[in-house]
């Protein structure tokens, strides 16, 4: 049986790091933001992070693994400001754009981290801690060779789930249909995840509708949501 442990699989990674270059309003929200909202992973230090101290109080945290450009991350912020944000990306630029996004709102409720996130809930997030996982449109890795790539996998849902806290919620969305078949089929295969619906959730209406999601549709890929939340053994 796999463990949480081995839940690093060769040239599987949260988010892939691309090499684009930052704005030049990115870099100056790094130079002035970044001591302040942002985390390396080289910076954590070792073991648990104590993520009220980071968020400076205590309230729900809910992380989204691969942020992209941040719009989806500043909407949600804005529109929950009793819940504290953390944004996993490894992409510079796409961390520095949430900075600007941040800013323009004047939000206190989002953190993020530079690293890869499966690093990050297996090394520094406490048991129990997370009231929520978002991850919305992971690299597909399209290519049936690439698909031991996908980040959704058995011993990665697992991993998750043991840092939700009971009644935390797992939300995923792919516009791939063979990816969204697998995740549906990890996740049910999880005893400690339950899911809300019955199979495929209808879309959210908090969910914010991102360029990449709207070139999806336009592309005639359609989009599908799971959401799935974390329960006790004894209501296994």
């Amino acid at each position: 049986m796999e463990t949480v442990d081995q839940v690093r699989q060769a040239g599987v990674f949260s988010t892939v790091r691309r090499s684009v270059r930052m704005t030049a309003g990115q870099k100056r929200v790094w130079q002035t933001h970044w001591s302040e909202l942002g985390r390396t992973q080289e910076e954590l230090p070792p073991g648990e992070l104590d993520l009220t101290e980071w968020f400076g109080r205590e309230a729900p945290t809910v992380l989204e693994i691969g942020s992209g450009m941040g719009e989806a991350t500043a909407q949600l912020a804005v529109a929950a400001p009793e819940v504290n944000h953390l944004a996993a990306e490894v992409y510079p630029a796409g961390l520095g754009q949430l900075m600007l996004w941040v800013e323009k709102y004047d939000l206190d409720n989002v953190r993020l981290l530079q690293g890869d996130a499966l690093d990050f809930l297996r090394d520094h997030v406490a048991p129990g801690a997370l009231a929520g996982v978002r991850i919305y449109f992971p690299d597909p890795w399209p290519k049936k060779r690439h698909h031991k790539r996908r980040l959704v996998s058995p011993p990665f849902v697992a991993l998750v789930a043991s840092r939700l806290q009971a009644g935390g919620t797992l939300h995923l969305a792919t516009d791939w249909a063979d990816y969204a078949d697998r995740m549906l089929a990890v996740c049910e295969a999880e005893p400690s995840l339950r899911n809300q619906y019955d199979g495929w959730a209808p879309r959210p209406a908090w969910r914010p509708v991102t360029k990449f999601e709207s070139r999806a549709q336009a592309e005639g890929r359609e989009v599908r949501d799971l959401i799935y939340t974390k329960v006790t053994p004894t209501d296994w």
